[in-house]
């Protein structure tokens, strides 16, 4: 039998992939990186700190040295690399979002034989109840959704730089905690902002303001964007809220948002990652089969987007790459003649 040993070796890494991924969650649910920072750096010492026997540390870091999570051995002690210290309990780190994806999202991955073979959402199959129900009732695994979105929003400073906001109102559709509408104000002096979002997440949202940059520039909504958003205002933001939902249901928001704007100055700006069918990188096709495991949902492409919004009335008026594989559509409402 002639194999080819390179073929097979890429073959199991990419089998034994969800082993890596388990192996660092179970340590960052131990919180390892945060007892090697106090000094709690040898495999006797982080076992005594995490309830665990020295054997089972052992082997589980000999696996995250090799994968370069951390440095050293358990005798003379273990290291954090600056992988392992972007997992830190600390803020805008990405420990919730390992916590998260290595319990909920993987639980729902476990069902992707489902949901691609009938394009329904893993997580709904898993949990007999939508995502988003879910959170609103799990006040635990919600708070972790909150944080994980919020550290995978590493381009939120870099908005203001694709798009103009200074003495203008804006309203941040769907904006979660505020991560976006914060950055936002703190760039732009002269810029008002309102927050809307459902009910349950409206005070996480002002405790987050009010501790980063007030509330008196801003004002907070309980409301859903697929009946109303609020009037009149300058600018409309959607920053990665769409990929859960229908064609006709994001027209629908589209739409909303071009009938409730100030005027012909107005824009409608999508914050989102987008897919390509042609010569697709893995990160953008990996997240949007991710979105089929947790909310049925999918990415669009720039051309998909430039269809939607024209069923609304909006035409795109340039596009703009921002870090983090997002991209900015500005769109304006579309004038008679």
């Amino acid at each position: 039998m002639n194999v080819d040993l390179k073929a097979a070796q890429e073959a199991v890494e990419l089998i034994t992939g969800g082993w890596r991924a388990q192996c660092l969650h179970t340590a960052i649910r131990m919180g390892v990186p945060d007892h090697i920072a106090a000094g709690r750096t040898t495999d006797h010492a982080l076992a005594e700190a995490t309830g665990a026997r020295p054997e089972g540390i052992h082997r589980m870091m000999r696996l995250l040295v090799a994968m370069g999570v951390f440095e050293g051995e358990g005798q003379g002690g273990y290291r954090n690399t600056a992988v392992s210290r972007v997992l830190l309990d600390q803020p805008d780190s990405l420990r919730d979002m390992c916590l998260l994806y290595g319990e909920e999202f993987y639980t729902a991955w476990g069902h992707a034989y489902e949901a691609i073979s009938t394009v329904t959402a893993g997580f709904e199959v898993a949990y007999g109840e939508p995502l988003y129900r879910y959170l609103s009732h799990h006040e635990d695994a919600n708070r972790r959704f909150q944080r994980a979105m919020k550290a995978g929003n590493l381009f939120f400073d870099h908005v203001p730089e694709a798009f103009d906001f200074s003495g203008r109102a804006f309203v941040d559709v769907g904006g979660g905690i505020g991560q976006l509408t914060a950055a936002i104000l703190a760039a732009v002096p002269d810029a008002h902002g309102t927050l809307l979002d459902r009910e349950h997440v409206v005070p996480v949202a002002a405790d987050n303001l009010a501790a980063s940059v007030g509330l008196d520039r801003v004002e907070l909504v309980a409301g859903d964007m697929f009946e109303a958003v609020p009037q009149g205002r300058d600018v409309y933001l959607l920053c990665r809220v769409l990929a859960g939902w229908s064609d006709d249901a994001v027209v629908g928001v589209f739409e909303n948002c071009r009938k409730a704007m100030a005027g012909s100055a107005s824009r409608l700006v999508i914050l989102d990652r987008v897919v390509v069918d042609e010569d697709s990188t893995v990160l953008p096709a990996l997240w949007d089969l991710h979105l089929l495991m947790t909310n049925g949902g999918r990415h669009r492409t720039v051309e998909k987007f430039t269809e939607l919004l024209g069923r609304a009335g909006l035409d795109v008026e340039r596009v703009t790459e921002l870090p983090a594989e997002t991209t900015a559509l500005i769109a304006a409402p579309r004038t008679a003649g």
